[in-house]
């Protein structure tokens, strides 16, 4: 029998958080790696502190600092040879590699491992901390806007690397889709397209259809138009505002890629974007892909749940009720949520399209 004391019931409370601590810290600290360009100087082999800050106009006392943290952490490695060894007084030469894993996850950008977004994504909310807590408190709201270029172009590159490589292939797999898109002079607008990735991303792949991208946040907007001039996609389009901007009606599609959720008034926009539909056209919608029902197994089946519940707090949810009248789905929009918004802006069905493994997301069809 040991003799030691029991741990107290709340031991591993005290254990998670601490961990948590941990991560946050080397979230803030990719999140500086990733804005000195520390890891894309590493990519072409190792460097010392002194090489490191030469490359990146930075600080040597700091980017040793920095090495040190990333290697402790390991994300980071440390070469071998005598002179880089742990001692100390070697501190000034030693040298540190970056491995493959952490390269995919931090330099490739059009990789769909790449992370780097996540610490950008912490360091926004970081930003505005103090203003979510008046939030919550008051029951106000922090807008997109609010939380600044970080969040903004966090979302365009988390999400860029999935609908460059697997939106098309995805779209192709889907008989109906790929007819429509297939059809010279198919009409498709994408709401609340942001950067425009995903506008893009179906213009590359279906060249002979028009393309129209719609955001109400402005600069998202001028991200989009200077992304799609340098891909050379001509038959892409972008209009600043929202989806009521659409006068005219014709067409052949309708997407809405992870922007439901964020809507004050979701019903208005489905039923404006009904209303631009041909008859029988389908809207698609990508949203997050929650479970069905509340669950509070967040370590188990609905890990995920808990990912999307620290977005809504901290992001959607504010962004969201920063509009007057906002319904406040929040980012856990379930899909019987969807199915209520769908049938109340006069869809008849919502069908889940038959599209696997595509990151975070769920694809359904709104007819």
């Amino acid at each position: 029998m040991s003799d030691a004391a029991p741990l107290p019931a709340d031991a591993s409370v005290a254990d998670r958080l601490y961990e948590a601590f941990l991560g946050a810290l080397d979230l803030f600290a990719v999140h500086l790696g990733d804005r000195l360009g520390y890891y894309s100087a590493l990519v072409d082999g190792p460097l010392t502190a002194d090489e490191l800050a030469g490359r990146c106009g930075s600080h040597p006392r700091y980017a040793r600092e920095w090495l040190e943290q990333q290697a402790v952490s390991g994300l980071l490695s440390v070469e071998s040879d005598d002179a880089a060894g742990v001692d100390d007084d070697a501190s000034d030469r030693r040298r540190y590699r970056l491995p493959d894993a952490t390269a995919r996850a931090l330099v490739d950008t059009r990789g769909t491992e790449y992370s780097a977004p996540l610490a950008r994504f912490t360091a926004a909310v970081g930003s505005r901390i103090d203003a979510l807590t008046t939030a919550h408190r008051t029951g106000g709201g922090v807008s997109w806007r609010e939380f600044g270029e970080h969040a903004r172009q966090a979302q365009a590159d988390m999400n860029r690397p999935w609908f460059e490589s697997e939106l098309a292939p995805a779209f192709a797999g889907v008989p109906e889709l790929a007819a429509i898109l297939g059809r010279p002079g198919a009409n498709v607008v994408d709401i609340g397209c942001g950067a425009g990735w995903s506008t893009i991303a179906v213009g590359r792949a279906w060249p002979q259809a028009r393309v129209v991208g719609v955001d109400i946040d402005s600069p998202s907007i001028e991200l989009a138009r200077e992304n799609a001039r340098l891909a050379g996609t001509a038959n892409v389009e972008f209009i600043a505002g929202d989806a009521q901007l659409l006068s005219t009606g014709g067409f052949d599609l309708a997407l809405a890629f992870e922007c439901i959720h964020d809507m004050p008034r979701p019903v208005e926009v489905l039923a404006s974007v009904r209303a631009v539909l041909a008859e029988g056209a389908p809207l698609v919608v990508m949203d997050e892909a929650v479970g069905p029902a509340f669950s509070t197994d967040g370590d188990g089946d609905h890990a995920f749940d808990r990912v999307m519940y620290g977005f809504s707090v901290l992001l959607c949810l504010p962004d969201s009720m920063s509009h007057p009248d906002s319904v406040a789905t929040g980012t856990v929009m379930r899909p019987s949520t969807l199915g209520r918004y769908a049938r109340e802006a006069g869809f008849a069905t919502v069908d889940v399209l038959p599209i696997e493994d595509f990151g975070f997301w769920r694809f359904y069809r709104l007819g």
